[in-house]
């Protein structure tokens, strides 16, 4: 069976950046599951998976625009420390739970100069290429059940 719209899909992963440093894998978690054609994974690597099949293998370079975008200067603000909760705690590189216009984001904590933390609420790896090494697993026909709720159950996806 081939990849289209709709299909489950079960692959490894093997996500590395330009530096050859790897990023994420699937190794140690076993494959992913995604519902093709509904935006669950990055548009670049979801295109490329498109007509393929279980057994397939191979390497794709996505561009930050079929990634996670660019880095949005917009979304990088310094802040007064005490402006913060516990923000004689902080650490570069954590992560903290902001609200704004948009709802509840995620944001890091990328520098701290005296009381000024500069907090970047773009994805981790926007303005990355980024470079996937994948191995298709299984390709099935996706159940009414998981179409409903717009996500795989079972192993590698949703649990209720």
């Amino acid at each position: 069976m081939t990849i289209t719209t709709d299909s489950v899909v079960l692959f490894d992963y093997t996500l590395t950046d330009d530096d050859h440093e790897i990023i994420d894998s699937s190794k140690d978690g076993g494959p992913l599951a995604y519902l093709h054609g509904n935006g669950q994974i990055v548009k670049g690597l979801e295109k490329a998976m498109e007509g393929r099949k279980s057994g397939d293998s191979f390497k794709i370079s996505v561009s930050p625009e079929e990634g996670y975008g660019l880095t949005d200067p917009e979304k990088i603000a310094v802040v007064s420390a005490d402006q913060i909760e516990g923000g004689d705690e902080l650490e570069e590189g954590m992560q903290l739970e902001a609200s704004s216009d948009q709802g509840e984001q995620i944001v890091v904590v990328t520098k701290i100069e005296g009381n000024k933390v500069t907090l970047d609420g773009n994805h981790p790896l926007a303005g990355m290429n980024l470079h996937f090494d994948i191995t298709i697993r299984e390709v099935r026909t996706a159940t009414a059940e998981e179409l409903a709720h717009g996500h795989v159950h079972g192993p590698g996806g949703h649990h209720h």
